[in-house]
Formats: structure tokens, sequence, C-alpha cells
């Protein structure tokens, strides 16, 4: 059996079995003798036969032998052409030696071993010299000082952001009664965060945050605590304000949160769990006007992965100016759910609080929620298909108001678009219905059996749910 090895060039070497000869021009022995009488008379040379091994050998002349010094490796065939000798002579056999198999493996791991090592070193000396020939090395210390505000090209430093808002940012907890599962009366309990917005003790949060609270205590980040009331608040945006009996406290600066980017940096302040109030985490904005039901209330949101959890509720987020951008407002909550936390938009409640604050006082909404008057459905195209409509979309189920009953509105009607704007589904519906005021004229254009038809309607302002 033939064993063959491939080198590093592709090239084949060919070993034989033990025990079998063989010959080629390299591996003959060249073998000259001295002139006999005979040849020095005539000028003749005088062949000389080879014995074969198996005939009787004849007396041995005297001979000077010279043998080609074997090769260190094996030959291969080369297209160049093999120098002759000069003088004619007769060549004999000789064995050919072998490398065992055992040989030959410890050589090739013998050479793999010193080429790797080689290589390390060669390998080792170019950097060092690429280094010293200008380059600058890698400084690791430099590194870890890096945060995130430096790969969002921030204004400021995360740490600086926090030194400039957390005196602004303050812990809520508060008390009130419940119903349990009985209906018997308990005490209950929670805790959340706030703004403060106003040096003289106005403090923006969620309206979740003080809902049905008959006591509301809030603890400044110095450690100073005060009894708090509630100024007012708007439950269809989910925003409130607070006032404590305090004078020259540091306030949060009002930003733009239209000007707001996909990847800007995103800091938030709040009280995680009640227990850690002035907690900082950073993060960058996810997404802009996400339009989300969160517990029954539609809202328009800022999406952020800064770590947020239960007691951030009411907290600030600040951009990369350190500017009051967004009210933390809520986060998803599910098994393999991380990083999907969300914030109102300053700029859709700045009003809002302005107005509480300048016509609150008695625990009110100061400013009505609009609304068209109806009960509208998102409905798929497999129900649409059950139910006989006419293609999946946003349909009436109800017409309550009478501003929308005057105008026409009927049950069935699916909605196309409001003032212009295409609608896709309910959420949206009711985001573009919030950013308008009461007493507006809207246009709303409805589809019915198939015919499309625009209509008008004045906005009213929402009513409670009976």
């Amino acid at each position: 059996m033939d064993f063959t090895i491939y080198s590093e060039r592709n090239r084949q070497h060919k070993f034989l079995p033990a025990g079998i000869k063989a010959m080629d021009e390299q591996d003959r022995h060249i073998i000259s003798f001295s002139r006999s009488e005979e040849e020095a008379e005539t000028g003749k040379t005088v062949e000389i036969e080879t014995p074969s091994p198996q005939a009787e050998a004849p007396a041995e002349p005297e001979v000077s032998t010279v043998i080609e010094p074997a090769a260190p490796q094996p030959q291969y065939d080369r297209p160049e052409a093999h120098a002759q000798s000069s003088h004619p002579a007769h060549v004999a056999k000789k064995e050919k030696k072998y490398v065992t198999r055992g040989a030959l493996i410890a050589c090739m791991i013998a050479t793999m071993i010193v080429s790797s090592f080689l290589g390390a070193m060669i390998a080792g000396s170019m950097l060092n010299k690429s280094s010293s020939g200008g380059r600058a090395e890698r400084n690791d210390s430099e590194l870890s000082q890096l945060d995130l505000s430096d790969a969002t090209g921030s204004e400021m430093k995360v740490g600086d952001i926090i030194k400039m808002n957390e005196d602004a940012v303050v812990e809520i907890v508060v008390s009130g009664t419940g119903q349990n599962m009985w209906g018997q009366l308990q005490l209950t309990q929670g805790a959340g965060s706030g703004v403060i917005v106003k040096e003289d003790g106005y403090i923006a949060t969620n309206y979740h945050v003080i809902q049905g609270a008959t006591k509301v205590e809030v603890t400044l980040h110095n450690g100073d605590s005060y009894s708090a009331r509630i100024i007012g608040s708007d439950a269809e945006n989910d925003i409130a304000v607070i006032k404590i009996d305090a004078k020259g406290l540091k306030t949060a600066t009002i930003g733009d949160s239209s000007t707001v980017q996909v990847g800007d940096l995103a800091v938030a302040i709040g009280n995680p769990l009640g227990q850690l109030g002035g907690t900082a985490t950073s993060g960058i904005i996810s997404a802009l006007d996400r339009t989300l039901n969160v517990e029954g209330t539609t809202l328009t949101l800022l999406q952020t992965d800064a770590a947020i959890n239960g007691g951030n509720s009411g907290g600030g987020l600040f951009n990369s100016k350190g500017e009051l951008i967004g009210i933390v407002e809520s986060k998803a909550s599910a098994v393999g759910v991380e990083g999907l936390a969300f914030a109102l938009p300053i700029n859709n409640v700045s009003g809002i609080i302005n107005d509480l604050i300048e016509n609150g006082g008695n625990g009110q909404t100061a400013k009505a929620t609009p609304a068209v008057g109806i009960v509208i459905s998102d409905v798929s195209e497999e129900n649409a298909q059950y139910y006989g409509l006419e293609s999946a979309g946003v349909y009436i189920a109800q017409v309550t108001g009478e501003n929308a009953q005057r105008a026409g509105f009927q049950e069935e009607d699916r909605i196309i678009s409001f003032n212009g704007t295409e609608i896709k589904g309910s959420s949206e519906f009711i985001s573009l219905v919030r950013k308008c005021k009461v007493g507006d004229t809207v246009t709303i254009v409805v589809s019915r059996n198939g015919q499309q038809m625009e209509i008008k309607t004045v906005l009213e302002e929402l009513q409670p749910q009976q």
C-alpha cells in the first residue's frame, strides 16, 4: 500500500512499502576502476559486468568507490536534466533507506512546534515595531473612563447630568383606603417619584401615583420630608401636580421633546421600588411617538431602554443637555421582556401642568379632555368577514355624544381619516383627537356601505365612564 502525504506546497511524497527496492539514476553508485595493463596498451576500456546475486562472485578488483550522498528529503521529479559523469561507468544497485512512520510523525510535530514559536516571535516583533513607529498604544485605563455620553455625542457627561438634576427629583409615598377582595376597607400604600417644576414647591408627577391617595409625603434628595397636597390632575393624560410648603427649591429645566431623535442620550432619575430615591439610570431614546394603551388609557409616549422599575413613575427623563424631556410613565413587564420603558413627552404635558398650577387648588382637572363622542373598535380581517363588514379597520361601535349624533355618525361606519391623516388603528385616532381642544371643528372621513363621506363635527368634553 502506498502512503501519500501532502506538504504545504501541495507536492506529493511517495513512499514504497518496506522491503521493496527501487533504483533510478540518482540512487545508483558510480564506480570507477583503475586501468589494467591491457587497457594501457590498447587504450580501450574494459567493461566489467556487475554480478547478479545468484552468480558466483569473481575475484574483486581493486576499486575506489564514490557514492552520491543520500538526499535528506524524498526526491521530486523536476524538468531539469540530471548531470552525467564524463566517464562511462557501471553502477551497482543500492538499497533505499526508508523513514519509519513514527519518526516521520515526530518530525512533523517538531516542525509545527518550532514554526508556531517562530511565528509568535515574528508577530510580536512586528507589533512592537508598529507601535513604536508613531501609533498610539491602547490604554485600557482610558477606555474604562468612557460612558454612554461619548457614544451618543452628548454635550454633557452622564455624571454631570445627574448632578444637575438630582436635587430636582423627589420621592413620593402615598397612602389611602381601598376595598379588599371581600369588600372590606383596608389601608393601601404606594410610592412613586416627582419632578420639581417651580422653586416654591410645585411638583409634577403621574396621576396614577396619587390616584385615590388621602395622604401624600414628599422626601427631597437632601433627606428633608414634607406633607404635600394635590393641586390638580388629568387622568386621561396621566399627569398631576402636588405642592409642598417650601421655597428656593432646585427646579428642572424644561426642554423641547419635539427635537429628540432616536439614539439620543436619555437619563432617568427616580425612586425605584419606593426605597431607592435618587437612583439614576441611562440609555438612549429608542423610539418616538409610541401610541399605547396603558391600563385603559391611550397615550403617546417616548420609548427608552434606560432601566425603569416600579417607583420610577413620575420621575424625570433628561436629555444630553440635562433638560427635562419626559415624565417617566410606565414600563413593559413580561417574562423575557427587557429595556422597554416609556415617558410622557414634556411638550404634551407642560401645558397641562401650567393649567393645573394656575387653575388648580380644588383637586379637579384644570383642562378638559376633547372627544368626538363615539366608541370605536379595531376589527381584524377575519372578524370583518365573520360579521359581514367591508374590510378590516377602525369601526364605530356606538355613538354617544350629542355633537356626533347631530353630525350624522352611525354604527358600523369605518373611519378612513381624521383631519386629512389616514387612520390605521384606534390608538392613532385617539392620539390625534387628544392633540385638539374642546370646541374645535374637525373633519372625519368614513366609509358606509362602500361609499366614502366627509363628516364635520365639534369636539366635546370627554365624559367619565359610568
